[in-house]
């Protein structure tokens, strides 16, 4: 399985799916009897839709996660599993319940690996959120603790999980996904000889009691983005690289961004392993790992769940060079977009050619457009991207003096107000001795907003420290811009003399 050949999707069950269904749990569950019958899977569905979640790849189900509601006394206290599923494998579902009891989570053997099961438990804390439910409860196995009935008591095991000396499966999981134990559950499922009998009743508490209309398909309000100020440095390897690169995706992932943003030509460093001194020469090298790159940072956003925009890099395409930013989704797709208009740097000395399209990406966080540095002052491209329902603009840059930085920010500013969206630029900082043309850097990364009553006073929601390797968190309010087109003090977008002139696409 390669990155580039997945494709992702997030889905609720229906019974056309129970032949897979049925494979994915007969694979997992053989030694506890395989797969629940058809009339209990169909019964789930019938009374409770929203709570069955799957994962897609293409035409074949990868992982799904079963729920039910309860009622949070009753299933806070010590149960058997028999309480939920009876004799018959018919499952109870309390349609007034406070709470959400989770069931199986399964991942395909194929899919494992890229953190899907954290997905499914992240779409089930949504699903309590959206419902306006007290808590999420499971009875979780500890199938690891056979090995060590000797040595430890049950809580004792529970102990050294908690610790991270011992490691299970199903538990450490939980925990890492802000599980709480909240007691032992004795002869919770008799037969389950690897967990002797022993199951943890674990809690994650819903503090946020917002219901929203739907559950799976509503839009994001809240939208964070992290945007990496890249240090240049001397690499010795593209490995080297890569471990830098996977070093800031993770650190990302660990304050659950939806975006995270490089800056252009970010991979420069690679040009300094090759001997050759010619400039247009040296691109080329380049280029020569632009394909391997995408293939990685397409897996970064797979297993850290994140969308990364990233910066943009030189491609090689029917002896012509590129210079082209990746939107690589966390549903495995990948898409990109060509930078437009050509510097005169890059035109001579690298023979640059420029792209011929722009267009506005679908995301699962929003409706998003990438422009590499010149682009952004060109007003024109992004008007383009606003027609198209533009929410927030990325734009990778590399700027060497102030002066060229201030270009770029002054007019991403301007896109912002125009534009009624949001803008993110991310720049790169530090020396490259060994690379002629991108010797010097000078940046300071930010993220711009409207200006009106509902966003910061200068329009600046955040920005980072000039010259500095860091990264800049914010959350994106997707709520303000919709209250913005419609309700703001001036409305740039509605108030266009569409009469009098236009921006339109030869192409």
């Amino acid at each position: 399985m390669t990155a580039e050949q997945t494709r992702l999707e997030i889905c609720n069950l229906s019974m056309d799916l129970y032949p897979q269904v049925k494979k994915l749990m007969d694979e997992v569950y053989s030694e506890l009897g395989g797969a629940w019958p058809s009339h209990t899977i169909e019964h789930l569905i019938n009374e409770f839709p929203e709570g069955q979640i799957g994962i897609t790849d293409g035409d074949s189900l990868v992982g799904i996660a079963l729920s039910v509601q309860v009622d949070y006394v009753r299933f806070s206290n010590p149960h058997t599993y028999e309480d939920i599923v009876d004799a018959n494998d018919r499952v109870n579902n309390d349609k007034e319940g406070d709470a959400l009891y989770g069931l199986d989570v399964v991942i395909a053997q194929t899919h494992r690996g890229i953190r899907l099961g954290r997905r499914l438990y992240d779409a089930r804390k949504e699903l309590c959120r959206q419902y306006n439910l007290r808590a999420i409860l499971a009875g979780g196995r500890i199938p690891n603790y056979f090995q060590h009935r000797d040595q430890f008591s049950p809580a004792q095991y529970i102990h050294e999980v908690d610790q991270k000396r011992i490691y299970d499966p199903i538990l450490s999981f939980q925990l890492s996904n802000d599980f709480q134990v909240k007691r032992l559950l004795k002869k919770y499922l008799p037969e389950d000889e690897k967990s002797v009998g022993y199951a943890t009743l674990l809690e994650w508490n819903n503090i946020l009691f917002e219901p929203e209309d739907s559950v799976l398909d509503t839009p994001k309000n809240i939208v964070r983005v992290g945007a990496v100020q890249w240090q240049m440095r001397a690499v010795e390897s593209y490995e080297e690289m890569l471990y830098q690169i996977e070093f800031f995706v993770d650190t990302v992932s660990d304050y659950q961004s939806d975006f995270v943003v490089f800056p252009e030509f970010f991979n420069a460093p690679l040009m300094a392993l090759t001997e050759k001194t010619s400039q247009t020469e040296a691109i080329r090298y380049l280029a020569g790992y632009t394909d391997r790159l995408r293939e990685d940072m397409s897996r970064l956003a797979l297993e850290y769940n994140a969308n990364i925009i990233t910066g943009s890099m030189p491609l090689a395409e029917n002896g012509m060079i590129y210079n082209v930013s990746y939107l690589c989704h966390r549903n495995g797709q990948v898409d990109e977009q060509r930078k437009i208009h050509i510097t005169p740097h890059e035109a001579y000395d690298w023979v640059i050619q420029g792209g011929d399209k722009v267009k506005v990406f679908q995301t699962d966080a929003g409706r998003v457009g990438i422009l590499i540095c010149y682009d952004v002052e060109f007003p024109e491209l992004s008007r383009i991207l606003a027609s198209q329902g533009l929410d927030i603009l990325f734009v990778p840059f590399w700027t060497d003096t102030k002066n060229s930085y201030l270009r770029v920010r002054l007019c991403a500013q301007a896109r912002a107000i125009e534009n009624e969206c949001y803008v993110v630029i991310a720049g790169s900082v530090g020396n490259l001795p060994k690379v002629e043309s991108l010797d010097v850097q000078y940046s300071q990364s930010a993220v711009f907003t409207p200006s009106d009553f509902p966003f910061p006073h200068d329009a600046v929601l955040n920005e980072a420290t000039p010259n500095t390797e860091m990264l800049l968190f914010s959350d994106l309010d997707m709520t303000k811009l919709k209250i913005l087109h419609s309700e703001g003090s001036v409305r740039n977008l509605k108030d266009r003399r569409l009469d009098l002139y236009d921006v339109t696409v030869k192409k």
